[in-house]
C-alpha cells in the first residue's frame, strides 16, 4: 500500500512539474524586428524591419527559460523615407544576407536569467548565413491590453558585429576609403508578442 501510495505520489508531481512548464507560441502577425545600419565616418544608413516566420517562448512557473526564433530574410524591407527595391534586393544579395542560400536566420535562447530590476539576462545562439556565433542581451516582459484581448510583449534591443556572420560588404576592415564604410554594428530591437 506504501508503494501505491508512493507511486500515486510521483505521478502527481511529475504532472505538476509538466503543468508548470509552458511554451508560448509567438503571434507573427503582431512580432517584428526592426533594423538600423550607419555609415561610419559621414552621415547617412538605413532603417527598417523583417518578419518572424515562427518561433516559441518556454516557460518554468511563469518565467522564461528559454526559446527558438525563426526569421524570414524574404521579408527585409527599408522604412527609411521612400522604399527602394534596389537596397532591398542588395540586403538580399550575397554582398549582404545571401537570401536566396540562407533564406532563414534563426535564435535559440540558451540561458535567461532575472534580474531584481525586473529585466532578464538572455544568452543565446545566433544562425545568420548557416554561421552560429553565442550572443548576449537584457530583455523586459510587457502586458499590452487590446479589444483583442490581453497579450504578452517580449521587448529587447541589441546589437551585433556583422563581420562575425561574414557580412563584410563596406566594413572598415576592407574598405579603402573610409567616407564610404559602414558601421561594422547592426542594431535591432524587437518586439515580441506571445
Amino acid at each position: 500500500m506504501k508503494r501505491i501510495v508512493i507511486a500515486l505520489l510521483l505521478v502527481s508531481l511529475s504532472i505538476s512539474t509538466l503543468n508548470a512548464q509552458n511554451s508560448f507560441t509567438i503571434d507573427t502577425e503582431q512580432s517584428v524586428i526592426n533594423w538600423n545600419s550607419s555609415m561610419l565616418f559621414s552621415f547617412g544608413g538605413h532603417h527598417g524591419t523583417v518578419k518572424f516566420k515562427e518561433g516559441y517562448l518556454e516557460s518554468d512557473k511563469g518565467y522564461i527559460t528559454g526559446g527558438r526564433f525563426t526569421v524570414d530574410m524574404n521579408t527585409i524591407i527599408n522604412t527609411d523615407g521612400e522604399f527602394s527595391q534596389n537596397l532591398v534586393d542588395h540586403l538580399k544579395n550575397d554582398d549582404f544576407f545571401d537570401v536566396e542560400v540562407y533564406p532563414t536566420s534563426t535564435l535559440v535562447i540558451t540561458k535567461a536569467k532575472y534580474m531584481d530590476n525586473g529585466k532578464i539576462h538572455m544568452d543565446g545562439n545566433l544562425t545568420i548565413k548557416g554561421i552560429t556565433e553565442s550572443i548576449r542581451f537584457e530583455a523586459l516582459v510587457e502586458n499590452e491590453f487590446s479589444m483583442m484581448g490581453n497579450n504578452r510583449k517580449l521587448v529587447t534591443k541589441f546589437k551585433i558585429d556583422r563581420t562575425k556572420w561574414n557580412i563584410m560588404y563596406g566594413a572598415k576592415s576592407i574598405i579603402d576609403i573610409k567616407d564610404y564604410a559602414i558601421s561594422d554594428a547592426i542594431e535591432f530591437e524587437v518586439e515580441l508578442f506571445y
